[in-house]
């Protein structure tokens, strides 16, 4: 199982990290997310790709690379 980091961009409170967390979870492939609100990085355990990961983030309202 891989893990995958990204700077996830415009979080500003936990209502924000959940929906991070949640957007992630929901790729295809994803087995755990932990977003640190304070890092401003989500990391992302399982099979997804990177571009897909980042889709997610930005589909959700955030920045992500």
């Amino acid at each position: 199982m891989s893990q995958t980091t990204l700077k996830v961009e415009g979080m500003t409170c936990n209502h924000c990290k959940m929906h991070v967390e949640k957007a992630l979870l929901g790729v295809n492939g994803v087995e755990g997310a932990q977003v640190d609100l304070a890092k401003g990085e989500a990391v992302v355990s399982g099979a997804a790709s990177r571009e897909d990961l980042v889709k997610a983030v930005v589909e959700a309202g955030y920045g992500a690379q």
